[in-house]
């Protein structure tokens, strides 16, 4: 009786572990896989193609300009510049990108989400009211940044960032994607195409 019980809970414990090594995500075997846009590579790792390491420079991993403002002339007062993988192709297979995030007073990056990323955002100046909202039962988590707060927004919840001050804003966010993805809730409920139909909405 004894020796089943100690079978039975050795074969669970290497089922378990057995489980747990099958789903990790395994670490890169090279240090680096520059993306380029050419068919003729030989290897295409996470959708895009490697340059030829021989080829690869110190370029392939520095994106200039991010200290320039985006211009927030638009009808919500918010621009945002990605810094993902199509700009800087010595992300590709490192899973970060970065962001940077411009409000004009009272400027609003509207409802959305990052559907294959985690955000980690930081005040760099003004004040901005955050908050995210949970899956059902849907509960809100708001506060107001000052520079130098920081806020997190978990992988595929709705959130938000409204420049509560009269004057412009600036925040950074970082990503645990090289190419996050956003979908802005109001665009793609009342914009899509072909658009939903309005009997589905029931």
């Amino acid at each position: 009786m004894i020796k089943g019980v100690t079978y039975l809970i050795t074969v669970a414990l290497l089922a378990l572990a057995s489980t747990l090594v099958s789903a990790y995500d395994p670490s890169p075997l090279q240090d680096f896989c520059v993306a380029i846009n050419n068919t003729n590579s030989a290897v295409f790792v996470n959708g895009k193609f490697c340059k030829d390491p021989v080829l690869v420079t110190a370029d392939d991993f520095f994106f200039p300009g991010l200290n320039i403002p985006a211009s927030t002339a638009n009808k919500i007062g918010f621009n945002v510049t990605l810094v993902n993988v199509d700009l800087l192709p010595g992300l590709n297979t490192l899973g970060i990108s970065l962001a940077r995030l411009d409000f004009a007073p009272y400027g609003l990056d509207p409802l959305h989400i990052h559907p294959r990323a985690s955000e980690i955002l930081v005040v760099a100046e003004g004040t901005l009211l955050v908050g995210f909202v949970t899956s059902n039962p849907n509960k809100l988590f708001t506060k107001v940044l000052n520079k130098g707060d920081v806020f997190a927004f978990p992988i595929g919840l709705i959130h938000f960032q409204f420049n509560i001050g009269q004057t412009n804003a600036v925040a950074f966010a970082g990503l645990n994607s090289q190419n996050p993805g956003v979908i802005t809730i109001a665009n793609a409920v009342f914009g899509s195409n072909p658009p939903i139909n309005p009997r589905c909405s029931h």
